[in-house]
């Protein structure tokens, strides 16, 4: 994906004409060197350069700075994540429960993931069609525009619920401009249809510039049928068959395994290989990655960033719910809260609390303030508790389940589980998705999926609806959804707000 910036902004011309033509025409002439929508689709470099605009949404939620940042909303509604950035109101709203349709995070997802949407409509309309290309080329970039089109609309129906359901480009005449929302189970339905057609696309098993691959397909596609199988669907046993048979086809394939060291999750040397299946591509001195002002404690004098935010970490009531003997608590492992001072390496801070070491970039906080960390969206780890839930819940206990979740375990130096019956393995491996998966936006969905929440200070999963935080706020059923953005609802009265806000 190393192309993907220089392509963004030509894309980014290309739909702004194609915004501008849907007026009616006020000129006879047409200008040879502007682009629209037709014009545009007629290389195969230009389909390319089309398919690679879609990625662009998907780094937008993880700018970070004093205002906090969107990819936070889905930490702060877990419970388990503080933050010391008082001017960040939109986390605190989210942290403390008290969330409106004004916050500015589900704006941010909101319009991104749109945006992605409609690029990714535009190139599976045209892409098929642009003369001299190649037709397994076509496949291919058609394959990466539908998992990208499916990501989004899953990111997007898991947030907010009844959703609109766009699949065409829309210009200013179209019946689409202000859709109506469409049921959850119908958004899905099109997830599927359109993960489908990237795993029929002839992708590769692994890319290592980054872009959409037949591993990312098939392991997106096992989090889709385990969340069907879950709420709000309910769809059960079958699709956790399902899951469990596309994580499967990713474990069987020996394409990705699990780094031996935790370091090794933000190093860059590692982006797209081995474990890291599909991550948000940044460069640095391109596209620096946006997040380490956050995960810094607030102005503690250790890092070469200005701004040091204190803007999301760790409660210490999560950390603690770990094993004690767990490697990923120890110290610079997923987790760290002492750090050397600025201007002198050989003094250490105490931090006065546990911040996100497994998104840090050291080059970047101790010398160059331009971090070149991609960040994760699949990892193997994911794949393995994946397939371990879903075979679990369809089959019940077996050597492969188990033998993925140890694999988990064994990492973390914790003793491998044994003679688990259903019930009791089901919980220990969402304990492990709890540990291992923190604060990789994954937690919330699975608390939504399940209707259940861990209990940090009891180590017990209990209902959902009802759980208390640590810190005093109770989880009520209209957590279930974040709102939907008040602009939206200004600006689309076809749309309905979710109950409670």
């Amino acid at each position: 994906m190393n192309s993907i910036s220089k392509k963004i902004g030509l894309f980014t011309t290309v739909v702004s004409m194609f915004w501008a033509t849907g007026c009616k025409d006020f000129l006879d002439e047409s200008d040879p060197s502007n682009f629209t929508t037709d014009s545009y689709f007629t290389t195969p470099a230009q389909g390319r350069s089309a398919v690679n605009s879609i990625y662009a949404s998907l780094r937008e939620p993880l700018s970070s700075g004093f205002g906090g940042g969107a990819w936070m909303m889905t930490e702060f509604a877990t419970g388990l994540a503080g933050t010391d950035l008082g001017q960040a109101v939109n986390s605190y709203f989210v942290k403390d429960l008290r969330n409106t349709s004004d916050n500015g995070y589900s704006q941010t997802y909101w319009a991104a993931y749109y945006r992605g949407i409609a690029n990714a409509n535009l190139s599976i309309e045209k892409i098929p069609n642009i003369p001299a290309i190649n037709p397994a080329e076509a496949k291919m970039l058609v394959g990466e525009a539908s998992f990208l089109r499916a990501f989004y609309y899953f990111n997007l129906v898991r947030m907010f619920g009844n959703i609109p359901l766009v699949t065409k480009p829309v210009d200013l005449t179209s019946e689409q401009l202000k859709p109506t929302a469409a049921a959850a189970e119908d958004v899905y339905n099109l997830i599927v249809e359109d993960l489908k057609v990237a795993e029929a696309s002839g992708l590769p098993w692994a890319d290592v510039s980054g872009k959409v691959s037949m591993g990312a397909v098939k392991s997106l596609m096992s989090q889709v049928y385990l969340t069907m199988a879950g709420f709000p669907l309910q769809k059960g046993a079958t699709h956790y068959a399902l899951a469990a048979e596309k994580a499967g086809e990713v474990i069987d394939s020996k394409q990705f395994k699990l780094f031996a060291s935790y370091d090794d999750l933000h190093n860059p040397a590692k982006k797209n290989v081995e474990e890291n299946i599909f991550m948000i591509q940044f460069r640095t001195q391109i596209l620096p990655s946006n997040w380490q002002v956050s995960i810094i404690p607030y102005n503690k004098n250790i890092s070469q960033y200005s701004d040091e935010t204190g803007g999301i970490y760790s409660t210490a009531d999560f950390v603690k719910s770990y094993d004690a003997a767990d490697l990923r608590i120890k110290e610079k492992q997923f987790f760290y809260t002492k750090f050397t001072n600025e201007t002198d390496r050989t003094k250490e801070v105490d931090l006065g609390g546990y911040f996100i070491y497994k998104h840090f970039d050291n080059v970047a906080q101790t010398s160059t303030a331009n971090s070149d960390l991609n960040w994760p969206v699949i990892r193997y780890a994911d794949v393995l508790l994946t397939y371990a839930e879903a075979a679990n819940e369809a089959t019940g206990p077996s050597a492969k389940v188990l033998e993925a979740v140890n694999a988990i375990r064994t990492r973390a130096q914790l003793p491998a589980l044994t003679g688990l019956a259903k019930d009791k393995l089901r919980e220990a491996i969402w304990k492990e998705r709890w540990h291992e998966l923190c604060f990789e936006n994954i937690t919330w969905f699975d608390m939504v999926r399940l209707r259940k929440a861990f209990n940090v200070k009891t180590k017990t999963f209990e209902n959902y609806v009802g759980h208390k935080f640590t810190y005093g706020p109770t989880v009520t059923e209209r957590e279930l959804l974040f709102p939907i953005p008040t602009a939206e609802i200004r600006n689309n009265t076809n749309l309905r707000q979710n109950n409670g806000y």
